[in-house]
């Protein structure tokens, strides 16, 4: 396993040569557990299982005989892993299969998936669809409501879970709240970064307006997609003790890449890998 580093130490913001052949040691880990001593997570207590989806769309390589493949991918990274990969490292390392020959759509799986295990710690599942072979992607709503057509005012622009509540008096519910209105910002670059989140809990009913004020607070918030969703998962769960809970953010691409965080309490299902439309 490759040894993590502190995020400004990433080439995030910083300007980089492309590399034109195969680099992996371009790959740039960095601890989840920093960010999670934040919120109060062991190492060894996760209140949660889950995975970072990743979705790659500028991926290209050359066959044996130097002419070029174009291909979507898609990543899992597990929750528990020790490491997240830096995004614009991912990219880079990506864009270094362009001039590079490989014997096989299986080879490049085999290498992706080997590099991308040993930057994280834990096994990173890979699946590569050539373009040729005419793959499709499915792009919907959640099955839920959203929350975006509320009338509220809202004055808070960085995190405050003391926003949230439920009604612990009122019967429990199952439900699915979703809201576009997500943004934060990059931990290193200040850039902004977009996503749907959609909250699938069973419990007391959470007080929809307070749940969106909350989503909204994180809009100067700066702190990496996987970190966000944690955060929202944790102050939730903490602040309106549902028995089960679901949170996935759909981020809206950069650099050819988007990541789509979800973490959830074991029993509830993985949510479908239905594209949000920005994306």
């Amino acid at each position: 396993m490759k040894h993590p580093a502190h995020p400004d130490a990433s080439p995030l913001g910083k300007p980089v040569a492309y590399a034109e052949h195969y680099a992996p040691e371009l790959l740039f880990p960095i601890a989840r557990q920093g960010k999670r001593d934040e919120i109060g997570i062991a190492a060894d207590a996760l209140p949660f299982v889950g995975e970072d989806l990743w979705n790659a769309y500028e991926l290209s390589w050359l066959d044996p005989r130097g002419k070029p493949v174009v291909a979507l991918a898609s990543f899992r990274v597990p929750a528990d892993s020790p490491n997240i990969v830096e995004s614009k490292s991912f990219k880079l390392y990506l864009n270094s299969f362009n001039q590079t020959r490989v014997g096989s759509v299986a080879d490049l799986g085999k290498t992706l998936a080997r590099d991308l295990s040993d930057a994280v710690g834990a096994q990173v599942t890979v699946q590569i669809e050539p373009l040729g072979t005419r793959p499709e992607r499915t792009i919907g709503y959640p099955d839920g409501v959203l929350l975006d057509t509320l009338d509220i005012d809202i004055d808070r622009y960085t995190p405050d879970p003391s926003l949230l509540k439920a009604d612990h008096g009122a019967p429990e519910v199952g439900e699915t709240l979703y809201s576009h209105l997500l943004k934060s910002n990059c931990l290193v670059t200040g850039q902004p970064d977009w996503a749907m989140v959609v909250v699938r809990y069973y419990g007391a009913p959470i007080d929809r307006e307070a749940l969106l004020r909350y989503i909204v607070s994180f809009r100067q918030h700066n702190e990496f997609h996987e970190q966000c969703v944690e955060r929202i998962f944790v102050d939730i769960l903490r602040e309106c003790r549902p028995s089960k809970l679901s949170v996935w953010a759909r981020y809206t691409r950069r650099g050819g890449l988007d990541i789509n965080p979800y973490r959830r309490t074991p029993g509830l299902p993985a949510p479908e890998p239905v594209a949000e439309v920005r994306q």
